[in-house]
């Protein structure tokens, strides 16, 4: 009989983001404080590692069909070839190591494409560096471990975007998020279990079949943004207070509301970039709108990848079937209340 072999397992939630997405990306924080509001959902980030009996690191991701290899102590080439997870290996490694340890394996899956809009490739990070932290026995505080992934991204890989993925992944649930010069502080919300359940009871989530990964609509809204821009600069200082008042307004139960102000949150992230919409994006708005949605946005940075929608119950189904006719997946949204998570397991 085989012997069963200890593995060390992993997952990250990925996340909607309801209002103040671009208030998080630099300089917008340093120079005027920004806030989002989010919640992560029941669609992770997954992550295996299986400890070797030699000095070799392996990762294999099923979700780009790749697999790399390479020795503990050799260093990290960044080559377009798994960048993400090597980067996180190679942070967790030099951090405040405890030991000489041996080699692992790796493998990867995430339930959503990256460039989706769901935050899938920090989430990633997020899973990798929790999960090698616990392989070294490092004890990573939930704000350490999202300053690493926020830094391995943002500085080592020099990725633009903005902070609250990194953030959304580890701490989980319901947040309100402030960003400033210096720190970023998670506003945990108890939102009412009965509130949780009516949004998921109303709210939809439309994956438009298109991700973003070379768009470059970050870095064109904040070009915008620090040239002076009018319709960037009121933009994302009204993304910044309807997180605020979303934040008021969920706490209180108040989803119909909520619904009508994801709609306003929408308008406000248009003026970010003209690449945040598309012709489909906005064909899939309009048709909602008119089928019975109450609002709806684009859950990232825009140009394809996933919406949600907020609709009257009664009409959410022919939400659905609208844009299920115009070439969009349509599923319905489940929260989840748990940030990263690792556990042993077998295999």
């Amino acid at each position: 009989m085989q012997r069963q072999r200890t593995v060390l397992r992993s997952r990250a939630p990925l996340r909607v983001s309801f209002a103040g997405g671009g208030t998080d990306v630099a300089p917008f924080p340093e120079r005027e404080g920004g806030a989002v509001l989010s919640a992560t959902i029941s669609s992770f980030a997954y992550c295996t590692l299986r400890p070797r009996e030699d000095d070799r690191v392996t990762v294999a991701s099923l979700d780009y069909g790749m697999s790399i290899g390479f020795g503990i102590d050799e260093p990290v080439v960044y080559d377009g070839r798994l960048d993400l997870p090597k980067a996180a290996i190679a942070r967790v490694l030099t951090h405040g190591m405890v030991r000489q340890p041996l080699g692992f394996d790796l493998f990867l899956h995430t339930n959503a494409p990256p460039g989706s809009g769901l935050g899938s490739s920090s989430a990633v990070i997020v899973s990798v560096v929790g999960l090698v932290a616990e392989y070294l026995g490092l004890d990573l505080q939930p704000y350490e471990l999202a300053e690493m992934a926020c830094k391995l991204e943002r500085d080592d890989l020099g990725i633009p975007g903005g902070l609250q993925d990194q953030y959304a992944a580890t701490f989980g649930g319901f947040n309100y998020m402030e960003f400033g010069p210096s720190e970023v502080v998670v506003n945990p919300l108890r939102v009412p279990d009965a509130t949780v359940h009516e949004l998921e009871h109303n709210m939809l989530l439309a994956y438009t079949g298109r991700t973003r990964t070379s768009d470059h609509i970050i870095e064109d809204q904040m070009d915008r943004y620090t040239a002076g821009n009018q319709d960037a600069l009121e933009g994302l200082r009204a993304q910044r207070e309807l997180a605020s008042t979303m934040k008021r307004v969920l706490l209180r139960g108040e989803v119909d509301k909520f619904g009508a102000l994801l709609g306003e949150a929408w308008a406000e992230k248009r003026r970010l970039s003209p690449k945040v919409s598309t012709p489909l994006i906005d064909e899939a708005m309009a048709t909602a709108l008119k089928n019975g949605a109450l609002g709806g946005k684009v859950t990232g940075a825009g140009g394809g990848g996933y919406m949600i929608f907020c609709c009257e119950f009664e009409r959410r189904h022919l939400v659905a079937d609208a844009l299920i006719k115009l070439g969009l997946t349509v599923s319905e949204l489940v929260f989840s209340r748990e940030g990263v998570t690792t556990w042993r397991g077998h295999g």
